[in-house]
């Protein structure tokens, strides 16, 4: 598939004369790569969800909840970077398919708790495999410096634009 980029290439979505030596040199279209990548990359990730059918925003929700049960709804939301009206329902889904349980907090009933079930747990672990095969996939050929360089301009992209 193509990233839009015209000429040859350096590599995939690099276009030419990035890092070539000479001509013109055009910044790689980041944005459109991104976007591109995080499409596939849910595809991807809903695509081995197991027989539920977990997506990858499903995920992001049990893996939240493995290492903080009891986590509040706003926790949740905040840590899938999600709007409460688009966790409602996918905590809505997650519970008919009874991966996760809400109740009300003991001390303040506002506040929802959110906790896996077995079956949930079970689900984690289809969701660990599959994630665990696609970081092997997506960082075959990097060097360490090279993903270290990923993962800061990631999380600078999410700094300067929160």
């Amino acid at each position: 598939m193509s990233d839009g980029s015209r000429g040859a290439r350096n590599g995939p979505g690099v276009p030419a004369g990035v890092g070539s030596g000479g001509g013109r040199k055009r910044a790689p279209r980041l944005i459109f790569l991104t976007l591109t990548a995080e499409r596939r990359l849910r595809r991807w990730i809903s695509s081995r969800g197991g027989d539920r059918g977990i997506s990858a925003s499903a995920a992001g929700v049990l893996l939240h909840l493995m290492g903080h049960p009891g986590a509040s709804t706003g926790e949740v939301a905040e840590a899938v970077d999600a709007s409460p009206a688009g966790l409602s329902g996918l905590l809505s889904r997650l519970e008919k398919a009874g991966l996760i349980t809400r109740a009300p907090d003991a001390v303040d009933r506002r506040t929802i708790r959110v906790n896996l079930t077995i079956e949930g747990k079970a689900a984690l672990g289809v969701v660990q495999s599959a994630l665990n095969e696609l970081n092997g996939k997506i960082t075959d050929g990097f060097s360490a410096e090279e993903l270290a360089v990923v993962a800061r301009w990631l999380r600078h992209v999410s700094v300067v634009l929160d």
